[in-house]
């Protein structure tokens, strides 16, 4: 069974930066698609950022794109989400999914992956002031 756990979260001014962790465990593959969606209060959740834990692909939502950075360590089996430039829209908890595939292209997309969050974690809450 997968269990996903995040953290890293917090409160910060505007232009401020967050660093979000996300650790991921029983896997049946070696690899995986991960990524973060979050939602803010009375809103949809939405996808932000996702990669493909064996290869280079990388995918950002327009509205973090330059701003945000999605990265990886193997060894620990974790996702970073790198957070600058923060603004008072970043606000919401932010989830974490876990996908296990397997693909040998390491340009390989993760089709799907924004269309719901699997294995989501209980979320980490992000909140930029003006």
């Amino acid at each position: 069974q997968v269990h996903v756990a995040e953290s890293g979260g917090g409160s910060v001014q505007t232009g401020g930066s967050l660093r979000l962790s996300c650790t991921a465990s029983g896997f049946t593959h070696s690899t995986a698609c991960m990524g973060w969606f979050r939602q803010a209060p009375g809103k949809e959740r939405e996808g932000v950022a996702f990669m493909y834990t064996g290869g280079r692909f990388t995918y950002y939502t327009d509205s973090v794109k330059g701003r945000f950075t999605i990265s990886q360590d193997n060894a620990k089996n974790t996702v970073y989400l790198q957070m600058d430039d923060l603004k008072p829209d970043d606000t919401a908890m932010y989830y974490c999914a876990a996908d296990p595939r397997r693909n040998d292209n390491i340009w390989y997309t993760c089709p799907g992956f924004f269309d719901a969050c699997k294995n989501c974690g209980q979320g980490t809450q992000v909140t930029v002031a003006s």
